[in-house]
């Protein structure tokens, strides 16, 4: 390829990256930073649904996908735990065999009687009620563990009022307690969702398959769901079609003199 090509596709590859960098450098204030391959701290403590306080890694001996929540949430908490429900359910993996789910609600206040409630809602979506039951855990938990665990996954929000701004993920963790996986968004496809579990089992950790979801739509605060940006998605097609222009002058074949 000669140097005028290099210098037109140059500066089309610079904006495209920059652009879809989903992670900026350092933590962003709100949203979720992957810190695949690192390992749960053993000082977390969660209050289940038997009123018990236990260490969050005693009770991962399987697969296990940890979501923080907030029971109150008005916004894409209960969406995104209908999701959870829905693969769960589509799943031919068994809950509380190959694998379960740990929802740790990160508001403080909240006592263990507002997590009961909601996974009885969930469940009245599913038709495997009572596996899922046995294999999908709510706690909550106090301020400090609250801190460590959502520090430790990566997991970022921020307080307005007397309500959060975060984002919508799961995090897939080993029997181990390391970190493989994350599954973004409010809902999960069954095969990318069955492939982390098995992946999880071996300690096998893996890209996020949906990151150019995470590129392609933003979180609307105001909303409190996620739209389809597209400001970002116009910039790249018009870089793309002018990238496609640009290589059609160079390369489409000169006509001969008659």
């Amino acid at each position: 390829m000669n140097t005028k090509v290099w210098l037109l596709i140059f500066p089309f590859l610079i904006a495209l990256t920059s652009e879809g960098q989903i992670n900026p450098v350092g933590d962003p204030e709100i949203g979720v930073v992957e810190h695949l391959d690192e390992y749960l701290p053993t000082d977390i403590y969660i209050t289940g649904e038997d009123s018990k306080t236990v260490v969050l890694t005693d009770l991962i001996d399987k697969p296990t996908i940890i979501n923080y929540v907030y029971y109150r949430c008005p916004g894409i908490c209960s969406p995104l735990m209908e999701g959870l429900a829905n693969v769960m359910d589509k799943s031919d993996l068994v809950p509380g065999v190959d694998y379960q789910v740990i929802t740790i609600s990160f508001d403080p206040t909240e006592t263990i009687d507002l997590g009961i409630r909601k996974k009885t809602n969930y469940l009245n979506l599913v038709n495997k009620r009572e596996q899922i039951a046995q294999g999908w855990h709510f706690f909550v938990s106090d301020s400090a563990s609250i801190a460590k665990g959502t520090h430790a996954v990566g997991f970022n929000y921020k307080r307005t009022g007397n309500d959060f701004i975060h984002a919508a993920s799961v995090m897939v963790i080993s029997p181990d307690g390391k970190i493989t996986r994350y599954l973004n968004g409010l809902y999960f496809l069954p095969f990318e969702f069955k492939m982390s579990i098995i992946e999880a089992s071996k300690g096998q950790s893996g890209p996020t398959i949906n990151k150019i979801l995470q590129f392609c739509y933003s979180y609307d605060p105001v909303g409190r769901t996620y739209v389809l940006n597209v400001t970002k998605v116009a910039g790249i097609l018009i870089l793309f079609i002018a990238m496609v222009i640009f290589l059609t002058l160079i390369f489409k074949p000169k006509k001969k003199p008659a």
